[in-house]
């Protein structure tokens, strides 16, 4: 796909990799409405774009937008959803896990609706996370949802073809999302991924690119991309 004219979605694109995401496709042409869950974050975006609120768990309110918005070439996903749950299984706070759900509830409305307003040739990614598949002690929420998606991706892409449907999995992100800061988010960095076989968090641009990949690519479907920093082979 030759993203130059072409229409985008991105939910959560006003901060880390969907901000990132947004950059490089206004960089590449395309025209981008950048949707958050706040009103107020929507408003300071790069030029040439349109900022909308919606949050992916409120069903009636996507469809309208999906409807306001379509035709539509891209739709991307990195919203979270809502909170996310951490900490051993047989001390979880069960509310809080079933909680951490919302993620896959989210994609699974931007799908289901979003991809019935796209042109035939459409691209959809969403972003999961290498706890799906190499969960490290507390991380049994994150990887019990980030399975879920890919396993929904899996399933629903040979459904929609020839529209496309992709999964990106990023390890350790250096992003908003964390909210240390100073020498603190040098050493919460530093310890989660000292193990890696590349030892610093990532860039939300790295993962951004391979997001720009799984759009670009014609022949890529139903599959997962690591950017991770060797998170699953260390």
């Amino acid at each position: 796909m030759d993203i130059q004219g072409k229409k985008a979605i991105v939910f959560g694109g006003t901060s880390g990799i969907g901000q990132a995401t947004v950059q490089m496709l206004v960089d590449g042409g395309a025209q981008v409405v950048v949707v958050s869950r706040s009103a107020g974050s929507a408003t300071d975006l790069p030029q040439g774009t349109t900022g909308k609120s919606c949050d992916v768990r409120d069903r009636d309110a996507l469809q309208k937008l999906f409807k306001e918005c379509a035709p539509f070439d891209i739709l991307i996903s990195a919203a979270t959803g809502g909170d996310r749950a951490m900490g051993p299984f047989l001390q979880m706070d069960m509310d809080g896990f079933q909680g951490s759900f919302d993620k896959l509830w989210g994609y699974a409305n931007v799908i289901r609706f979003g991809a019935p307003h796209m042109s035939e040739n459409g691209s959809i990614v969403v972003v999961s996370g290498a706890p799906a598949r190499k969960a490290k002690p507390g991380q049994v929420a994150l990887s019990a949802v980030g399975g879920s998606v890919e396993a929904l991706v899996r399933a629903v892409a040979p459904e929609i073809a020839p529209r496309r449907l992709n999964v990106v999995s990023p390890g350790m992100i250096d992003t908003p999302m964390f909210t240390q800061t100073g020498d603190e988010r040098k050493a919460f960095y530093s310890a989660a991924t000292g193990n890696n076989a590349i030892p610093r968090a990532g860039k939300p641009e790295e993962v951004a690119q391979a997001i720009m990949f799984m759009v670009t690519n014609d022949f890529v479907t139903g599959t997962t991309i690591d950017v991770d920093g060797g998170w699953l082979v260390s």
